[in-house]
């Protein structure tokens, strides 16, 4: 159990390196001491790209002795403008989001109310109404392909205009990062739903995460010394990997990271009846307790195999010895994660 107390000294160590993140839920209120270089946009992933960017505002934000701000919007645009349609899964939670722009540097998230009224605000007055009177930048830091106001009516080139006239600059980014921030986010959705979750760690910079809230499941795994815990993910917009069982690292309530592995699948499965529903549990190696109505954390560091059918208790034991055996293996030479 050692090795568990050492992974809580590395957590407690780099998030003490954390820059201690301002999240505004009002963009109203909103208001800096220091002057302000932002920049606007989803960050969904908060993946190398994204965090590139955020490196961009700090050292523009250094030098002026500002600070860094990142403007999103919530609900998500696409979920108000195509309610019926929107087809959209999304990598972070918002909590998972404010967690890694905090490990990022960033030092203000500031999140708009996004309703069909913003929607619909010409381009001059949504700089006017989220820019110039509420935020009121020193710096705009965008893509050079960045769109805005009603319709997408709004471009770069009038942003700059509007820039003058509201006296804030506007830089354009670096079009290979912004080329990078487009096709990552596409590209990690796409490898979680593969379950090719080793991949999505590549491009993300850190392990892919899911969190919620332990809920009680039929305690099948109880009667076979594999006791889990059940996850309820709150978030119906979360993208979840495709069936199968994880090496996860995990944690219950914001304790120390723990080794763990992961099914993602439909009961039953030691019957062929039909199944129930899709599920998410974890089985916590070492962890002992009650952990019902607890939050719990979870980063998928590697898939081991597909869900299967078991022809009964003795098989289905059999085959999570083997699990938990690979688990362990592939994780106990691994840091936890910083998070």
């Amino acid at each position: 159990m050692q090795k568990y107390n050492t992974s809580c000294e590395i957590n407690t160590q780099f998030e003490h390196n954390f820059t201690r993140l301002e999240v505004h839920l009002k963009i109203e209120s909103f208001y800096a001491k220091k002057p302000i270089v932002l920049t606007i946009g989803t960050f969904d992933g908060v993946h190398a790209g994204h965090r590139a960017v955020i490196d961009v505002l700090k050292e523009k934000a250094d030098k002026i002795h500002g600070e860094t701000a990142l403007l999103t919007f919530s609900p998500h645009p696409r979920v108000v403008l195509h309610p019926d349609n929107h087809n959209l899964r999304l990598i972070n939670t918002m909590k998972e989001k404010v967690s890694l722009l905090e490990n990022a540097g960033l030092d203000h998230l500031i999140v708009a109310h996004f309703d069909t009224e913003l929607s619909r605000l010409k381009p001059l007055n949504y700089v006017r109404k989220l820019l110039a009177e509420s935020i009121r930048p020193t710096e705009i830091v965008i893509g050079d392909d960045h769109r805005f106001g009603r319709n997408r009516e709004g471009s770069f080139t009038s942003l700059k205009e509007m820039g003058l006239m509201f006296n804030f600059r506007v830089t354009a980014l670096n079009a290979e990062r912004v080329q990078e921030i487009r096709v990552s986010s596409t590209k990690v959705r796409a490898a979680i739903s593969e379950g090719k979750v080793e991949h999505a760690t590549e491009l993300l910079g850190q392990p892919f995460p899911l969190s919620g809230t332990v809920v009680e499941g039929d305690q099948l795994g109880q009667t076979i010394d594999f006791p889990t815990a059940n996850i309820e993910i709150t978030d119906p917009l979360k993208i979840v990997p495709m069936n199968g069982v994880y090496a996860v690292w995990t944690r219950i309530n914001g304790d120390c990271w723990m080794h763990g592995m992961m099914n993602i699948g439909c009961r039953p499965s030691v019957t062929k009846t039909t199944p129930i529903k899709t599920t998410i549990e974890v089985n916590i190696i070492g962890y002992s307790g009650d952990c019902y109505g607890k939050p719990i954390e979870v980063r998928l560091v590697k898939r081991l195999r597909n869900e299967m059918v078991f022809h009964g208790l003795h098989e289905l034991k059999a085959a999570l010895s083997k699990d938990r055996e690979e688990t362990i293996s592939l994780l106990q030479h691994q840091a936890p994660p910083a998070l």
